[in-house]
C-alpha cells in the first residue's frame, strides 16, 4: 500500500506530493520531487490535506442500541467525516463499566476497520452515580482506557467526583464532565430564556451547567488532577475555564459543531419548522451570544476541541412530540462541513488551527499515540484530504451512520471529504468508502 498524493494543500499552505508508505509518511516535497515505482496516484490538486481528525466525544450505541447505530456504520460515518479515530462514550448497555465490555467495544472497532476506536470507561457504576466503576481495570484491559465519563449524566455527588479525579492519577487518566447539576434540570426541555418562554417549554438554565464546571475546576486543582469538560456551551462556561486555566490548573474543554452554529431559536423558526425535536439536545442550543463566545474561546484555545457529540437515535425516538422526543444529534459526517462554516468562513481559524482543534489536541486529551501528529515523514500516516471548495446540500438519506436525526438536512454546506487514510490504507477515496 504506497500511494503519492499529488499537489495536496498541507494545512492549507503550498501544493506539496505526500508520499504513504508501509503504514507512514514516507516524504513530504515540492511537486516532482517525490515519487516511488509503483505507487498509486491520487491527483490532490486543490484539496487541504490535514491530520485525521480525533474525535472526543462519539456516542456508537453498541452493545445494546444496535437499532441505532453499530461500530460498523458509526465508524463508516467517522471515516466519511475525515477521522481516523473517535472515543466511543460509555452509556451503552450494558454500560462500559468493567473491562470487558469496554475490550468487547475496542474489538469491534478493530473489526471494522474504519478508525481507530477508542472506548470511554464509565466514572460510576452502571452511571449511576453511586461508585466508582472499575476504572483501575479499564486502564489495564486491552483497550487501555484514559478517558472516563458519566455523559448523558453528570457526577453530581462531590465527593465521588472528588474521588475519580485522584483515582485517574496513578495512570495519566482524566475524568470527563457532563456538567448538569440536575437539581436545576428537572424536566428542562430547551434553554432558558426568551424563546423558551415564548414556546412554553421548561427552561434549562446556563448556570446548571456553570456550577458544575466551577466546583470540578476547583476540584480537579486541589487534587492535582486532569479534567476534560464535555460539550460547553454557554458563555459563562467560557468565563470559568478561562480562569482556571489562568491558573494553570489542567483543565481541557470541548465544543460541538452545533454548539457553534445553531441557536435556541431553531425551535422557534426554522427550515424543519417550530417543535421540531430534531434540535432538541443535551446541553440544549444556547443563545446567539453564547454561540459567539463559544466561537471566540475555540480561536483563542480557551476551548481546547471540538467533539461531535455524534448521537444517533431511531426515527420514532425523534418523530414525536417535544417533551417525549429523545436529546441529541449525529455529526460526524457534517462536523467538518460546520468547522468550516462557523470557523474558517469567519476567519477565526485557518487550516491549521482547525487541525490542531479537530486533531493534535483531542489526541493529546485522550493519550492516542500515533493520532493527530504533523503531516511529516516518520509519522503514521493517518490523514484527510478536504475540498474546501465545493458546497453540498445535506441529505440524511446518504449517511452512512444508521440514524438521520441532523438538524442540518436541508441546509448547505461547504466543503466535503474526498479521501480518509488510517495508517496508509484508504478507508474513504473520491467521497466513498473503501
Amino acid at each position: 500500500m504506497t500511494y503519492l498524493l499529488k499537489g495536496a494543500r498541507v494545512l492549507g499552505g503550498e501544493p506539496k506530493d505526500i508520499l504513504l508508505k508501509d503504514g507512514y509518511i514516507a516524504a513530504v516535497g515540492a511537486p516532482g520531487e517525490v515519487d516511488v515505482p509503483g505507487a498509486g496516484h491520487i491527483d490532490a490538486g486543490g484539496l487541504i490535506a490535514l491530520p485525521g481528525l480525533v474525535d472526543l466525544h462519539t456516542h456508537l450505541r453498541e452493545p445494546g442500541r444496535e437499532d441505532a447505530e453499530t461500530v460498523e456504520s458509526g465508524t463508516a460515518a467517522a471515516a466519511l467525516g475525515g477521522f481516523t479515530a473517535v472515543h466511543a462514550m460509555a452509556n451503552t448497555s450494558p454500560v462500559a463499566d468493567t473491562a470487558g465490555v469496554v475490550e468487547q467495544v475496542y474489538r469491534l472497532g478493530q473489526e471494522a476497520g474504519h478508525c481507530d476506536v477508542q472506548p470511554v470507561g464509565a466514572v460510576t457504576s452502571g452511571l449511576a452515580g453511586k461508585q466508582l466503576a472499575e476504572l483501575g481495570a479499564m486502564a489495564d484491559s486491552a483497550a487501555r482506557v484514559r478517558v472516563f465519563s458519566d455523559d448523558g449524566v453528570c457526577v453530581s455527588d462531590a465527593v465521588l467526583m472528588r474521588r475519580a479525579l485522584e483515582y485517574v492519577k496513578a495512570f495519566d487518566g482524566v475524568v470527563a464532565q457532563h456538567a448538569q447539576e440536575p437539581r436545576l434540570t428537572e424536566g428542562a426541555q430547551m434553554n432558558e430564556g426568551a424563546v423558551s418562554g415564548r414556546l412554553g417549554l421548561t427552561g434549562w438554565p446556563a448556570v446548571a451547567e456553570e456550577a458544575i464546571i466551577a466546583r470540578d475546576c476547583l476540584l480537579a486543582a486541589h487534587v492535582g488532577s486532569r479534567l476534560h469538560i464535555c460539550h460547553v456551551s454557554t458563555a459563562g462556561s467560557v468565563e470559568i475555564i478561562r480562569w482556571a486555566k489562568s491558573k494553570g490548573w489542567d483543565v481541557t474543554a470541548e465544543v460541538t459543531p452545533h454548539h457553534l452554529l445553531l441557536t435556541d431559536s431553531c425551535a422557534e423558526r426554522s427550515p424543519n419548522g417550530a417543535y421540531n425535536p430534531i434540535y432538541k439536545v443535551n446541553p440544549p442550543l444556547r443563545t446567539r451570544a453564547d454561540v459567539e463566545a463559544l466561537r471566540e474561546a475555540l480561536a483563542d484555545g480557551t476551548i481546547d476541541c471540538v467533539a461531535t457529540d455524534h448521537a444517533p437515535h431511531p426515527v420514532e425516538d425523534k418523530e414525536t412530540e417535544w417533551p417525549a422526543a429523545a436529546m441529541g444529534m449525529i455529526g460526524l459526517e457534517t462536523a467538518l462541513s460546520v468547522v468550516q462554516e462557523a470557523m474558517v468562513e469567519t476567519g477565526l481559524l485557518d487550516w491549521a488551527g482547525v487541525a490542531d482543534r479537530m486533531s493534535a489536541r483531542p489526541a493529546r486529551i485522550g493519550r492516542l499515540d500515533g493520532q493527530g501528529g504533523p503531516l511529516k515523514p516518520g509519522v503514521p500516516a493517518n490523514l484527510t484530504l478536504f475540498d474546501p471548495s465545493v458546497r453540498w446540500a445535506v441529505d440524511p438519506g446518504g449517511f452512512a451512520s444508521k440514524s438521520r436525526n441532523t438538524p442540518y438536512q436541508g441546509l448547505t454546506l461547504p466543503g466535503r471529504v474526498v479521501a480518509t487514510f488510517l495508517r496508509g490504507r484508504p478507508t474513504v477515496l473520491e467521497g466513498k468508502l473503501t
